[in-house]
């Protein structure tokens, strides 16, 4: 009987996965975290990074404890994204139009 060659079998490639997501993912913080004091928090790079926490979190395979770590994580960088995201300009309110005694957009004379 000839010996077949060894197939990576499927545990083995979601572990394999698994291993490169967490690689990848302990990079994105370490840039995250290496930037300049005098930098303000990249909002696409923390974006990227709960992307990634949120992946792990639903991979069933992967360990409950790791998974369970990824899931408030997740909930804590999608924290500081919505807190990175740059806000629209307050709009007046009506009663603030009505003081200025016109409607918006009219300059007052």
């Amino acid at each position: 009987m000839q010996d077949q060659p060894n197939e990576p079998s499927m545990p083995q490639d979601l572990h394999h996965r698994d291993a490169v997501m967490i690689a990848s993912l302990l990079h994105l913080m370490s840039h995250y975290t290496a930037r300049d004091e005098n930098d303000r928090p990249c909002v696409r790079l923390a974006s990227v990074i709960e992307r990634h926490l949120c992946a792990l979190a639903r991979l069933p395979e992967l360990d409950p404890v790791l998974r369970a770590t990824c899931e408030q994580l997740c909930e804590k960088w999608a924290g500081m994204v919505d807190d990175g995201m740059p806000r629209p300009p307050a709009k007046p309110g009506f009663l603030e139009r009505i003081m200025r005694g016109g409607r918006l957009g009219a300059s007052p004379a």
